[in-house]
């Protein structure tokens, strides 16, 4: 499993924004530059700051269309990259997320919109440090003594960079842009969700895929998942070859549950499969079974961390059904040095970042699973922590928020996603849908990957509805082979009906599925030490 596969990539979003119901430009017909490119060359001014472009390049139409290709940054050090159509222009801008604990400029790719819709200027940062080592996303060593570098990836980064955007372009094109609008998936989805909890007028429209909200409760949570997994003689007690046998048993046990054997589980709560049943006859170990310590430690996975005394740390853990995916996230492999993703991410975390600084650190081996640990992380965690229940300026000011993940995520246990969805639901003054919706995919891995449904591309639905009022009903989740080809399309309806097969036509069809409301009322609410966070309003950057 490659780590384009297991972190968020901005080729996911190149894809979006296609959308048929967006009449053409948001001022009508195509807006060009007022500006040459290379005049950009400058400094801005921003509230609180500066901005120092210190390249511009006209790029001539290729492989993308015409554009001014802009590098530059906001002080201190957040470096971004900004790409200006000269040709295509329509008045949207789309700012991308950045995954893990970034630490790479990734150039940001045109979304191909279609003749209804046209360029979009697009942006991406690097959130304010250069990542190191063979994964530059998951190190941590750089946020050790720098304050400023930390405050930049957990609050600021994103937000400086919309302002330092749009002015860039009000420059170029003679007026800022008309709609704005945020992707991000993981982190990128941590940091969508925190703009539209403190930064409420930055963007008309956001998408948050697989947010990373709960961050410093989550980074004890991949401590837990590779410490959960580890032997006493501290190799893996699970081991990827065991990996297959344990998905097949799951989904024999649970594919038929929803009414469809269709390989893929489109709710994994209603699946309570216990790997026990699969457990070796004594003497006897080979990959078509689980040893008792196996059992064991797959048995911890799902249940997720909890304290000496039963308190849950997180409120979810490994969902039914996502086993595959945990090779490399969960259990070590050669390309990540013979560790695992999680143990990366929570041994740079709690050394480097997640502390307050001139404070005793942890780190992947020493770190305790209990209720005083969790708080301590919990006061630097504030501070990038996406877990406001207050959206009521963002609604107010018309924003429009689609939240998504995959019920197969490996990474972030989904559960998390609804047990924050439906806390500002209870407190909203109409029906929450009518701004934020949540879609949740089955079968669907980290952001991208998956047994069956591969793909999920929800941006495409923001135009519609910020532009239009139109507001998403469903959208195609689609499933590709290893050539590339589509293989199967289904709806993904708005959390919380389910689909259902209309019992006619291919099961790979998504025209053939129907919206169907829950089996049962959903309570998504888990109670969990750390819901006292969501009162803890992190701070705000100018």
């Amino acid at each position: 499993m490659r780590v384009t596969r297991l972190l968020v990539v901005v080729g996911l979003l190149a894809s979006l924004l296609v959308s048929g119901a967006v009449a053409s430009a948001a001022r009508g017909g195509t807006i060009r530059p007022v500006a040459a490119c290379a005049d950009l060359v400058r400094d801005f001014a921003l509230p609180g700051t500066r901005a120092h472009v210190t390249r511009a390049e006209p790029v001539p139409a290729g492989v993308e269309a015409a554009h001014c290709a802009v590098l530059g940054y906001v002080e201190p050090q957040v470096r971004f990259q900004l790409k200006l159509p000269t040709t295509t222009y329509t008045g949207r801008y789309l700012q991308y997320g950045c995954g893990g604990l970034c630490g790479e400029l990734a150039t940001p790719a045109f979304p191909d919109c279609g003749a209804e819709i046209g360029g979009v200027a697009v942006a991406a940062t690097d959130d304010g440090h250069v990542g190191r080592g063979p994964v530059p996303s998951v190190d941590g060593a750089w946020a050790a003594d720098d304050q400023a570098a930390r405050d930049d990836l957990l609050f600021r980064a994103p937000h400086v960079v919309s302002m330092a955007a749009k002015r860039i372009i009000e420059d170029f094109y003679g007026d800022p842009p008309s709609f704005s609008y945020f992707g991000g998936c993981s982190n990128g989805g941590r940091e969508a969700l925190l703009l539209a909890q403190r930064y409420p007028y930055d963007f008309d429209g956001i998408v948050a895929g697989a947010p990373v909200h709960y961050m410093s409760p989550l980074m004890l949570y991949q401590a837990w998942l590779a410490r959960a997994n580890t032997g006493a003689d501290g190799r893996p007690v699970l081991t990827a070859d065991r990996l297959p046998a344990l998905h097949d048993a799951v989904m024999r046990h649970c594919d038929h549950v929803d009414g469809l054997v269709d390989g893929q589980i489109d709710d994994p709560r209603r699946c309570a499969y216990d790997p026990d049943a699969l457990r070796c006859p004594p003497g006897v170990d080979r990959p078509t079974c689980l040893t008792p310590a196996q059992v064991d430690a797959v048995r911890r996975l799902y249940a997720g961390p909890t304290d000496a005394h039963g308190n849950r740390l997180y409120p979810a853990g490994q969902e039914r059904g996502s086993e595959l995916a945990w090779a490399g996230w969960v259990i070590p492999v050669p390309e990540f040095g013979d560790a695992s993703l999680a143990a990366l991410l929570a041994d740079n975390y709690l050394r480097h970042v997640g502390y307050p600084m001139g404070t005793p650190h942890s780190s992947l081996a020493d770190v305790e699973f209990t209720t005083r640990e969790f708080a301590r992380l919990g006061v630097e965690g504030a501070r990038g922590n996406a877990m406001s229940l207050d959206l009521g300026e963002f609604r107010r000011a018309g924003g429009k928020l689609i939240l998504w993940q995959g019920w197969s995520d490996q990474g972030i246990p989904p559960r998390g996603l609804l047990d924050y969805y439906e806390r500002p639901a209870r407190h909203d003054d109409g029906d929450i849908r009518r701004w934020a919706r949540v879609f949740m995919v089955p079968g669907l891995q980290h952001c991208v990957g998956g047994t069956k449904l591969t793909e999920f591309d929800p941006v495409h639905a923001l135009p519609a509805w910020v532009e239009h009022g139109t507001a998403p009903d469903r959208i195609i989740a689609a499933g590709r082979d290893a050539a590339g080809k589509v293989v199967r399309t289904r709806p993904v309806f708005p959390y919380p009906l389910t689909t259902r097969y209309d019992g006619t036509g291919s099961i790979d069809d998504a025209a053939n599925f129907r919206p169907a409301p829950p089996t049962r009322p959903t309570r998504d609410a888990v109670d969990w030490i750390g819901s006292y966070l969501h009162r803890k309003p992190g701070p705000v950057a100018p």
